[in-house]
């Protein structure tokens, strides 16, 4: 059905242009490698950070192990894989003690099998709207075989264990770890951003972009850094080092495949591990940030660094930043990384009243200047340079309306249960997507998006354009926008107090409890700190302060009497939907 849809609305990924072949791909992609290796070929030579810990080794896969791990497989394969994956899951019982015969001796030797290092590439287009004839709007994903990511799965659980439990992954490195999203970077961005903008400073934000950042990373630095920052050696950083050499991968384009060659740099897209080895080999980015006294954040390779000063000292602050995105650009050409100036981000957040104090001097990179910018596009979320988050509530706006309107032009097509899926998928995850940064907007924004949720509605029950939505969203069950903003709140709320939320998070969520209030009733509850703020249309909205009261709203029978987080969502849901339709 979902392939089915995507074609009739023109979804998903577009496909490559004709006009360019799977050679001309080929070619692009390896010269692009290697114009960046030749621009960073006179860096210095990399630091590493020391550590104490040392990896104890691969332990060998039991079957039953290996069983599990191919029952949570997607249901998806490529053209080189002998077998589907589902045909795989059932005969997983008679093939899984192979696997982990086979499986366990890569392990103990240290060495991955060459048919596991082989890949077809196929070209995708990096954003929607670029130029499908422009061979530098398309970047490389692998295509692996099954088996091979299988067996990159059992590494990366074994690797992610030791890396957490030793506190080796950076705190404010964000991707592929448990518990963290784009959503709580976001949050947590933000929230700073508010907060220092309500105590009367200005802010200022700076999003790095990097140029093939994946497909460039060095290997000896990796192996270098995996040995010396993160304690692996022997059979395991032996095997890491079998996993990156000697990996052959080719282009397929329109049924044409390209030559086959041998790639010497970079970790693949598409893979399990390659994801995982680009965070522990960029992670020192975060202390070196950190060092100039500026705040930051990682996505993979999206990189935020912000930070706040008084408005006298804007000038001080903007030469802060010079420094230390210049610090950071050396410090990846030495990793044999390129920082691309052209495409970084610069942006001043500062209310309309205080936009006379900014400097005149502009942020310069590498001799290229960067204009300060009124909004920015981070990790999906629109960012006004007055934070009043008008245009991602616009852009969200339109972006719904026009997959509504695609929906409905199929909607005499399908059954209201396919119809309500497909307007669940495509609109309300929008809606939902980052909806803390719309807590405390003014009821004139909240309007608009509930204005989606209302035509959301009425499309899903073949509703007139002005028929009365309240039954509508009862009949479904949705919450309005205001309680779908407070229901995200409170989850991660909760997740910061059961320690399922990343650490910059929890340290918002302070129990008055272990406060020095100790006389106060209040510290036998389970309410949380609220910090004091100066103005309800900028500090309020900020998580830390927007997450701890709509915590504290709760009845106290929600936020006790909870077992488990899916309990606590489903007692969440019908007390907010109560609260959304009381009056009725």
């Amino acid at each position: 059905m979902w392939q089915s849809i995507d074609k009739l609305l023109g979804r998903g990924q577009l496909p490559a242009d004709d006009a360019i072949s799977a050679t001309d791909f080929h070619r692009f992609f390896e010269k692009k490698v290697a114009d960046i290796r030749a621009s960073t070929s006179g860096a210095a030579d990399p630091a590493y950070a020391d550590t104490d810990c040392a990896f104890p080794g691969f332990t060998a896969v039991s079957a039953d192990e290996v069983a599990a791990a191919v029952l949570k497989l997607p249901n998806k394969q490529c053209s080189s894989d002998p077998l589907p994956t589902w045909l795989l899951k059932e005969c997983v019982d008679d093939l899984a003690p192979f696997l982990s015969h086979l499986f366990s001796q890569s392990l103990h030797q240290g060495i991955v099998p060459a048919a596991f290092k082989s890949s077809y590439v196929c070209p995708r287009i990096k954003k929607l709207g670029l130029d499908t004839s422009d061979v530098s709007n398309y970047r490389p994903i692998s295509n692996l075989k099954v088996i091979s990511k299988l067996l990159e799965r059992l590494v990366a659980s074994q690797l992610t264990a030791y890396l957490t439990d030793n506190k080796l992954l950076p705190d404010h490195q964000s991707a592929y770890r448990a518990f963290c999203s784009t959503e709580t970077v976001i949050a947590r961005v933000l929230s700073d951003i508010l907060i220092a903008i309500d105590s009367g400073d200005i802010a200022a934000l700076c999003l790095l972009d990097l140029s093939a950042a994946f497909d460039t990373v060095d290997h000896s630095i990796l192996l270098r850094r995996l040995q010396r920052s993160y304690g692996l050696n022997g059979s395991a950083l032996a095997w890491f080092g079998s996993y990156l050499n000697q990996r052959q991968q080719h282009v397929t384009h329109r049924g044409v495949e390209s030559a086959t060659t041998t790639t010497q740099f970079g970790v693949p897209q598409g893979s399990v591990l390659g994801p995982i080895l680009f965070v522990l080999y960029t992670a020192d980015v975060v202390r070196l940030v950190q060092l100039h006294g500026l705040n930051v954040h990682q996505y993979a390779d999206d990189t935020q660094i912000y930070g706040c000063c008084h408005p006298d000292n804007s000038a001080s602050l903007c030469g802060d930043f010079g420094i230390c995105v210049e610090d950071v650009a050396r410090w990846m050409c030495s990793n044999r990384l390129q920082l691309n100036a052209r495409k970084t981000e610069f942006m001043w957040c500062v209310p309309p009243r205080r936009r006379h104090q900014l400097p005149v001097d502009q942020l310069t990179i590498q001799s290229t200047t960067v204009a300060s910018r009124e909004s920015v596009r981070d990790l999906g979320v629109y960012l006004d340079s007055d934070m009043s988050m008008h245009k991602h509530v616009t852009q969200l706006v339109c972006s719904c309306y026009g997959v509504l309107r695609q929906l409905r032009s199929i909607r005499r097509s399908l059954p209201r249960t396919a119809l309500t899926t497909l307007v669940s998928s495509f609109i309300m995850s929008k809606v939902d997507y980052c909806n803390v940064v719309l807590a405390g907007l003014p009821q004139r924004e909240l309007d608009r998006v509930q204005s989606v949720v209302n035509a959301a509605a009425r499309l899903s029950a073949d509703a007139r354009k002005y028929d009365h939505v309240t039954p509508l969203l009862m009949d479904l069950h949705w919450l309005r926008v205001p309680e779908r903003v407070k229901f995200k709140l409170c989850v991660l709320m909760h997740r910061c107090l059961t320690g399922a939320a990343p650490r910059y998070l929890t340290e918002l969520a302070v129990p008055v409890a272990s406060t020095a209030r100790r006389r106060l009733r209040s510290v036998s509850s389970a309410d949380l700190v609220v910090p004091s703020t100066r103005r309800s249309t900028i500090g309020d909205r900020a998580f830390a302060v927007a997450g701890p009261r709509a915590w504290n709203s709760l009845p106290s029978d929600i936020r006790t009497s909870t077992p488990s987080f899916d309990t606590f969502k489903k007692h969440l849901k019908s007390y907010l939907f109560q609260l959304s339709f009381s009056s009725l």
